[in-house]
């Protein structure tokens, strides 16, 4: 009888038990937590609720989904608010790690990087309150300053015009240095010896920036992108926590939208119809994303 598994095998898992060990909580955790709830997709078929007995209704809450102007707008709004933020991310990230990288003194350059990683450990909830305090048409400090010349105070958090380009700020602000470690870590193992020769040849900075370090790490760059391009439709916490009544029009998003069906109005079978959806957009952008990769790079990355 044919072994199902190698004596190479058992004798690399005996030699790196304790690694496996290691790794046994993340594995249990990604079963727990992400796998054994996939198992509550079948609640999109059911008309489901805490109060009576489950009735099946077939594809009648997809049909209701999309039928709803409230959901086609929260699509529209987590597309246009994630795919605004996710180029920024890519920009902001790659440009400060330049930055950084710039830097010659050793003590300085990892002061700047903990400053910049310090507030992507912040709480959300704790964020949007020294913002909204910053930002308080009474008596923040912006408008403190817009009504010392002049002008009128402007309710920033409430106005929809002004919603988005303040939370994209706020999301820079916070998760701009975080997103540099990889790009810094890239930059790093760029051969040195191109620069020097670079500089021989009488290269200028600029030039040895574009020629040489972003070709460098164009690789990393598309990788991260296609990375963060999977969970562009999971947005949450930062609309919640920054959102109210008066601009929903331009806040309201996928994440808050399910949320307000399943714990607000208790219509399990509706908002995990709109949670599939969600999963079934994510994937699709990943494959497209993937093949993009392929033409450019020759080779995907799943």
């Amino acid at each position: 009888m044919k072994k199902l598994v190698s004596e190479d095998t058992v004798k690399g898992i005996k030699k790196y038990r304790w690694f496996y060990l290691m790794f046994l909580p993340v594995f249990l955790g990604l079963i727990v937590f992400h796998y054994i709830p996939m198992i509550g997709i079948g609640v999109s078929l059911f008309d489901y609720t805490p109060y009576g007995k489950p009735e099946f209704v077939g594809l009648e809450n997809f049909l209701s989904l999309f039928s709803s102007r409230l959901f086609w707008r929260a699509f529209r709004n987590t597309l246009i608010i994630s795919c605004t933020n996710l180029v920024l991310s890519m920009v902001f990230s790659v440009g400060v790690a330049l930055l950084l990288d710039e830097i010659n003194c050793a003590w300085f350059k990892k002061l700047s990087q903990t400053i910049n990683y310090i507030p992507h450990f912040m709480s959300w909830v704790v964020v949007a309150s020294i913002f909204s305090i910053i930002l308080s048409p009474q008596d923040g400090y912006v408008n403190a300053i817009i009504k010392f010349f002049g002008g009128k105070p402007i309710y920033f958090l409430a106005s929809e015009s002004w919603w988005r380009p303040i939370f994209y700020f706020i999301e820079r602000w916070k998760e701009t240095g975080w997103g540099t470690i990889i790009f810094v870590a890239a930059i790093s193992g760029v051969n040195q010896e191109q620069y020097e020769a670079a500089i021989v040849d009488g290269v200028n900075h600029v030039q040895r920036v574009w020629y040489i370090t972003l070709p460098a790490i164009s690789n990393t760059i598309l990788i991260v992108f296609i990375l963060n391009l999977a969970k562009v439709l999971n947005l949450f916490d930062p609309v919640w926590v920054l959102q109210n009544s008066m601009v929903q029009n331009v806040s309201d998003v996928l994440g808050t939208y399910v949320y307000r069906l399943g714990i607000d109005r208790a219509d399990y079978g509706l908002s995990t119809a709109a949670g599939v959806f969600k999963s079934v957009i994510s994937v699709v952008l990943v494959t497209l994303a993937n093949k993009a990769s392929k033409s450019i790079r020759g080779e995907g990355i799943l």
